[in-house]
């Protein structure tokens, strides 16, 4: 089982890479800093924890031959 990564904040809707500063709660409804800090950290949708998501490398793609 792996984790979904969301590439938008489920609140404000900025766009968030995979290797930007995240945060999720235990739903994986994902939120910019900004709007985790706002809401206390605290998910609006589960009432649970925001914590920092893990930021995984984009994945380097080559050429095709």
């Amino acid at each position: 089982m792996t984790l979904t990564m969301k590439d938008e904040c489920g609140d404000c809707g900025a766009s968030l890479a995979l290797d930007a500063a995240a945060f999720i709660c235990s739903f994986e409804c994902t939120f910019c800093p900004a709007c985790a800090q706002q809401g206390a950290r605290r998910c609006p949708n589960c009432g649970g924890e925001l914590v920092r998501r893990p930021r995984r490398e984009p994945i380097a793609r080559t050429p095709s031959a």
